[in-house]
């Protein structure tokens, strides 16, 4: 079973840094292409950010282009996300998903079928 597991969250002032990881099992993790997402309250899930099976190609939304930074060890079947320059803003639940197969550069949640149960960060003013 394909499990997805986030951690590294938490309240952090503006202007600070957090990094964000996702543990894997149950898949050949260095096979598929992996995202994040993050949810505010009262908005919709939007794409943070994302990468290729292997690392070598990444994709940003323009609201943290130069501020995140996504990387994946497949080593150790885990991907991360380094948030650097936080703004109150960035303040969502952050989720970690597994793209599906065939589909290149997607933004869309429903490109993803595998989701965890996602990671709160708060960034204060």
């Amino acid at each position: 079973q394909v499990q997805l597991v986030e951690s590294g969250g938490g309240l952090v002032q503006a202007g600070g840094s957090l990094r964000l990881s996702c543990a894997t099992s149950g898949f050949t993790f260095s096979s598929y292409a992996m995202g994040w997402f993050r949810q505010a309250p009262g908005k919709e899930r939007e794409f943070v950010a994302g990468i290729n099976y292997s690392g070598g190609s990444t994709d940003y939304a323009d609201s943290v282009k130069g501020r995140f930074t996504i990387s994946r060890d497949n080593a150790k079947n885990t991907v991360y996300l380094q948030m650097d320059s936080l703004k109150p803003e960035d303040t969502a639940v952050y989720y970690c998903a597994r793209k599906r197969p065939g589909v290149i550069r997607s933004p869309n949640a429903r490109d993803y079928p595998y989701w965890g149960q996602g990671t709160q960060v708060t960034v204060s003013s």
